[in-house]
């Protein structure tokens, strides 16, 4: 049993932030980071590794906020509490991620597709582009559609 878990069947109602600071309590504040090698995906606020270039799926996607790339698999996240919402490809059941050193949100990961041609998303992870470096360590700012109000959230 891992030690938030414990705590967690007491207060159900424990938020992500407060299970990971209790894990952090738990480890004597010892996080423990996975490296990645080769190209790849960071934090904006903290450089810690996210995902792999190799694992983009597609950069077709839009946030709210501008660009967004779908990832097979990222790493360093956490989740938060899973919600239905409605996306531009018809409703999903999602959850939140952050990264786990900072806490910062960097996009959602998808748990549940409702319509048949949206189930390849399922258990794959998008990444805000606003909220991460690429491989090359460059920031990407965001869009000028995007700040015209023209972007709702998913893909296009």
């Amino acid at each position: 049993v891992l030690p938030f878990t414990q705590n967690r069947e007491k207060n159900p109602k424990l938020q992500p932030s407060i299970l990971l600071e209790i894990v952090r309590e738990r480890e004597m504040g010892r996080l423990f980071l996975v490296n990645l090698e080769g190209k790849s995906y960071s934090c904006k606020h903290c450089k810690t590794n996210l995902g792999l270039y190799d694992d983009v799926v597609s950069k077709s996607f839009q946030s709210r906020h501008g660009k967004a790339y779908l990832f097979s698999k990222v790493v360093n996240v956490y989740a938060g509490k899973k919600e239905d919402r409605m996306m531009m490809t018809g409703m999903h059941t999602v959850v939140d991620i952050y990264c786990v050193k900072c806490g910062s949100y960097v996009g959602w990961r998808y748990e549940f597709a409702f319509e048949k041609n949206q189930k390849y998303k399922e258990g794959k992870s998008v990444l805000e582009r606003y909220k991460v470096w690429g491989p090359d360590g460059n920031n990407y700012w965001v869009a000028q559609e995007v700040e015209a109000g023209e972007s709702e959230s998913d893909d296009a």
